[in-house]
């Protein structure tokens, strides 16, 4: 089990984040990075995941700015209320947030560790913005990141590892090939499912594809985040 603790945007806001710890010595950090539902019961449990496999894991709570302490489910009537809170929450003020969560796990890990940003839906583009935005991140792996193709001309400071599910209605097949065209160094995955495939607590969970883009993931931050 985690732990939530408070963290200081360099704007001076104040916002909570998720915060789970390997057993052993950190292999890294990383910043997990909510969907549009808030650091909810899913976005615990991924964090929990990592840190199972070794990284200090912080999950800062995007929406505290807006609505603090804000969990949702996936009804319809929680897709809109997080579609109402990520339209208030803009893209900016996010990143903000997002560095804080990456300087407090770079003060954990200190100078030599290095750290990764890892997100799904909103969280997938805003993992994708921090990469070519935000200085200080050693890798980013965003999932279905949703808007990421009208993003395609920003260039990362970072390794970028991209999932996407070519069934998802969100995010075209067409504008994801277009945004690989545009980011040859960026490895991006298409796989055989839906939008937020990797969520086993949604109707479009796949188990193959969450398997087998974890498997990616793991690989590729062992090797950008050691």
């Amino acid at each position: 089990m985690g732990q939530t603790l408070t963290l200081t945007a360099s704007d001076g806001r104040k916002l909570a984040a998720y915060l789970a710890e390997p057993m052993s010595t950190p292999k890294g950090g990383l910043v997990v990075v909510q969907e549009i539902f808030g650091v909810n019961p899913h976005i615990r449990s991924v964090a929990d995941r990592w840190a199972a496999e070794g990284y200090v894991v912080l999950a800062p709570a995007l929406f505290d700015r807006q609505e603090p302490g804000i969990e949702l489910g996936y009804t319809d009537a929680d897709l809109q209320r997080g579609f109402g809170l990520m339209q208030a929450a803009g893209l900016e003020a996010p990143l903000l947030d997002i560095d804080a969560a990456r300087a407090e796990l770079q003060r954990r890990l200190g100078a030599a560790g290095k750290v990764g940003v890892l997100g799904f839906c909103w969280g997938g583009l805003l993992s994708w913005l921090s990469a070519c935005k935000v200085s200080g991140f050693a890798a980013a792996v965003p999932y279905y990141g949703g808007g990421i193709p009208n993003h395609a001309a920003l260039k990362p400071l970072c390794p970028v590892l991209a999932h996407f599910g070519e069934r998802d209605h969100w995010i075209p097949t067409d504008s994801v090939r277009a945004f690989a065209a545009a980011q040859p160094s960026v490895q991006v995955h298409i796989y055989a499912a839906d939008h937020g495939f990797n969520c086993d607590q949604r109707g479009s969970y796949d188990t193959a594809a969450a398997q087998l883009a974890r498997e990616r993931s793991q690989a590729f931050l062992a090797q950008h985040l050691a």
